[in-house]
């Protein structure tokens, strides 16, 4: 099914893009700002999932970021969507069919670590899958990648470091730490965060680390960045709603596109 996926993309556009971004609830304006860009919705493309979550736009767009020929994934699938591991990583494996790689993993993140602020931008410096399921699991495709592959650096040391000089330069204030994948669709009682907290994770989600297991499988290089859309269970003395996910989101959409205007012609050189 990816090919077939792959073959309808090169149909539609004659760019090849290099590299990858996945936007997550709330971040998806970054994708208006790409030239020459085609739009595919994933219910046109075979075997695409659909993105049902608030504030995903669940569309596929290929264009120019000056020179850079990138592709974007404008939303996700999700687990607590009731999607298979496979589903939920099959735009990963399509666009490393492409020819991608670099990807860049946005996510909106629930802040854990006491330091945090609400709008504060998080680059993943590693990962703990908490979701109870690996998109590895089953055969391998020798084509793609190894049996065993590590993860040792899931996200690029050398991409963090690149990342942070930009952020040096635009002059956001940026973070680095440990982000945990939860299964959802609820989110995290007081607890559980605290259990998070112990074992040491920075913040929480519910995407992001099922993508990157599969892109380090095919040899994609990845960052991920956690936008820290609210304080997490019991940090603060009020309930988490999705609303506040979308509007912290849309408070930090400028940031985030112009940190990735300056970011990724860099990581494609």
């Amino acid at each position: 099914m990816t090919e077939e996926a792959k073959r309808l993309i090169e149909s539609r556009t004659a760019l090849r893009p290099t590299v990858g971004v996945v936007l997550g609830s709330g971040l998806g304006a970054f994708a208006d700002e790409l030239s020459e860009r085609t739009d595919i919705p994933y219910t046109e493309i075979p075997g695409w999932p659909g993105s049902t979550a608030v504030g995903h736009a669940g569309k596929l767009v290929i264009g120019k970021l000056g020179e850079l020929a990138v592709a974007v994934m404008a939303g996700r699938s999700h687990l607590y969507e009731g999607y298979t591991p496979a589903q939920v990583t099959f735009g990963v494996r399509v666009l490393g069919r492409l020819g991608v790689r670099s990807m860049v993993f946005t996510n909106a993140a629930g802040g854990i670590n006491l330091t945090l602020e609400r709008g504060g931008l998080v680059l993943i410096s590693d990962h703990i899958n908490l979701q109870g399921v690996n998109p590895l699991t089953g055969p391998n495709d020798d084509s793609l990648g190894p049996r065993f592959p590590d993860m040792s650096e899931a996200y690029s040391r050398a991409y963090r470091e690149t990342a942070k000089e930009v952020a040096v330069e635009l002059c956001v204030p940026i973070s680095e730490g440990v982000y945990a994948a939860m299964l959802g669709p609820s989110y995290e009682t007081p607890a559980e965060i605290r259990y998070l907290r112990t074992i040491g994770a920075d913040v929480v989600g519910m995407s992001t680390v099922l993508e990157a297991i599969v892109a380090n499988h095919m040899g994609i290089k990845v960052l991920g960045i956690s936008c820290v859309t609210n304080m997490a269970a019991g940090i603060l003395p009020q309930k988490i709603h999705h609303e506040e996910v979308l509007e912290t989101g849309a408070q930090v959409r400028d940031t985030l596109v112009r940190f990735l205007k300056t970011l990724l012609p860099r990581l494609g050189a």
